[in-house]
């Protein structure tokens, strides 16, 4: 386990054996000689970019992907020195950052490459991947015309080289709907149209954690594994039907700072939403709504303490909050807020489906202040 020190009873623990397990499980499941890229955005969707990286190489991942130039840039300066991908838009005047430090961008604008290039003024080539927008509606290309140009603009440069084509699916998770296969023949249309230009990138991708889980052998020569690297089935759908073991990796913890008795009639909280109905035992928990432990959670939600469920009490604080206790108990007891104690657990999707979210969302609004801590 990490020693780094931290001044706080609350913090959040990241498994790193899941993420290596979950890597080599889609490694068996892909077709041979197919790539994983490592999705690690979002400060490796709140679990840690830098040791979740680490861990997914480790495990066989070849490359990463990441949302912004930023994100890159922090990788490399914290050592990373695998391929990395942009997935969104980076400003064309930051290309030069782009080709110093070996960093992969996204393209889908044939004016981005006409102000990018000027911009470079001969330095390193960069690599390109160029986005096919098959029906997500975000970024990307999606006429025959506009994606000939931007691949024979691309490829007339000797600043550019395009690297890969990709797309993303926007119903991937949803085990009936036939866009999923119309975005399919679009990209292949779409691949047509490009190498008909005489353009011939190493990389064609289309995969997400969804289309790999249920389409492994129709997705070309790497896939971006994103919230399933972290032990999280892309939608309620899939979980049932996993083809493959996920394990999750992040669990939040924290501990009892203050006990007290209250009695009938006792309010607590902001509001003095929650009165007492009889005496009771009160737990004060230092973790709040600025630590992304929103206030939504206290609705009919629980801890668990000694192996129990134990539901809040009144609205949670910006930085505090408070339980309701079976009994008695010490400032320092041990409290689970996602994780394991014993028989009980409470995972991400419980706490999704009770908050009428995503999973992606529960372990990315966990903010920087709540330390994590590596187990190896």
């Amino acid at each position: 386990m990490d020693t780094r020190e931290f001044y706080r009873d609350t913090w959040a623990e990241v498994d790193l054996s899941c993420i290596r397990d979950n890597i080599r499980s889609f490694s068996g499941l892909l077709a041979d000689g197919t790539e994983i890229m490592a999705v690690v955005k979002a400060d490796g969707y709140g679990h840690g970019a830098l040791p979740v990286a680490l861990a997914s190489l480790d495990a066989g991942a070849s490359y990463l992907a990441v949302a912004l130039l930023d994100e890159a840039l922090s990788l490399r300066q914290q050592g990373i020195e695998a391929p990395i991908l942009v997935l969104g838009r980076t400003r064309p005047e930051d290309a030069p950052l782009a080709a110093e430090y070996h960093i992969s961008l996204t393209v889908f604008q044939e004016d981005w490459v006409e102000v990018a290039s000027a911009r470079l003024q001969g330095q390193e080539k960069v690599n390109l991947h160029l986005k096919i927008d098959t029906g997500m509606g975000r970024i990307g290309t999606r006429e025959e015309e506009e994606t000939k140009r931007l691949a024979l603009r691309i490829e007339n440069d000797p600043q550019f080289c395009l690297e890969g084509v990709f797309t993303h699916f926007a119903t991937a998770d949803e085990l009936e709907s036939d866009l999923v296969d119309k975005q399919f023949q679009r990209f292949d249309k779409s691949l047509e149209w490009v190498r008909q230009t005489g353009a011939s990138p190493s990389l064609v991708h289309c995969g997400n954690s969804a289309a790999s889980l249920r389409f492994p052998e129709r997705l070309f020569n790497i896939v971006r594994i994103g919230i399933s690297m972290y032990g999280l089935a892309p939608s309620p759908e899939l979980k049932s039907v996993l083809p493959i073991p996920l394990k999750e990796a992040f669990s939040l913890h924290t501990r009892l700072v203050h006990v007290k008795k209250v009695q009938p009639g006792d309010t607590i909280s902001y509001g003095a939403a929650y009165t007492a109905k009889e005496e009771e035992w009160i737990g004060t928990l230092p973790i709040g709504y600025a630590d992304g432990w929103m206030r939504r959670y206290a609705e009919n939600g629980h801890a668990l303490v000694r192996g129990e469920r134990v539901p809040f009490a009144g609205r949670i604080c910006m930085d505090q909050c408070m339980i309701r206790l079976p009994y008695e108990m010490e400032a320092g007891e041990l409290v689970t807020l996602i994780g394991r104690q014993g028989d009980e657990k409470i995972a991400i999707d419980d706490l999704a489906a009770q908050i009428g979210t995503i999973n992606y969302e529960i372990p990315c609004l966990i903010t920087g202040r709540v330390p994590r801590i590596y187990k190896k």
